[in-house]
């Protein structure tokens, strides 16, 4: 394990920087998080969050984001042999599905093209990459206001797709800032948000 008196090593330090540096679009809310301990001599994370209704002033509330994501940065300088480098990257992503959705046997292959088209679109370079894509319902019960289920009513249920995945970057220059655009393409995609520079479609008053 490394000294904590030490400072991490330099590569580490600017890879961090490159990904903290990407300012993702404002719908997308980015906070810092603490990396979990024990998965690499040196780690950093990040959250994304968005919501349908997000006004991008930093004023919404999130408790229960419609997406949401976490990115972690692994780097062990003597490499590890899974990881085929000294760097991984470890992403997971949820986003509300609806309620049609549930079931879909393609939507395994859509929701892991969401994470190998952002990482090309960004020209991100990795290998050894491997995940998982699973579908989850849950039902709630009760709660501590004392709402219960009301005569004719079902409890709230919620569907979601969970993607899981890490990959290993490829950069020589330790600048790894397209990882993050592809990681924050990827939320944005799960989240259901129109393109870049898109203009959303309105109904005429009438």
């Amino acid at each position: 394990m490394p000294d904590p008196n030490s400072p991490p090593p330099a590569a580490f330090r600017s890879a961090v920087r490159s990904l903290a540096s990407v300012r993702p679009r404002p719908e997308l809310v980015v906070r810092p998080l603490e990396a979990p301990p024990r998965l690499a001599p040196y780690s950093w994370a990040t959250s994304v969050e968005a919501d349908i209704g997000h006004r991008g002033d930093g004023t919404d509330d999130l408790d229960e984001p419609d997406t949401s994501g976490r990115l972690i940065l692994l780097h062990d300088p003597d490499g590890q042999e899974r990881w085929e480098g000294t760097f991984r990257l470890v992403c997971f992503v949820q986003a509300r599905l609806e309620p049609g959705q549930l079931g879909d046997d393609m939507l395994p292959r859509i929701g892991w093209s969401w994470l190998t088209d952002a990482l090309e679109h960004a020209g991100a370079g990795f290998t050894a990459l491997g995940g998982t894509v699973t579908q989850t319902s849950s039902v709630r019960f009760g709660g501590l206001s004392g709402g219960g289920v009301g005569p004719g009513e079902g409890p709230p249920r919620e569907d979601d797709v969970e993607l899981r995945a890490s990959w290993s970057p490829t950069e020589s220059d330790g600048d790894l800032s397209r990882h993050a655009v592809a990681f924050a393409s990827l939320v944005s995609t799960a989240a259901g948000l129109p393109p870049v520079g898109a203009v959303p479609l309105s109904r005429s008053p009438g």
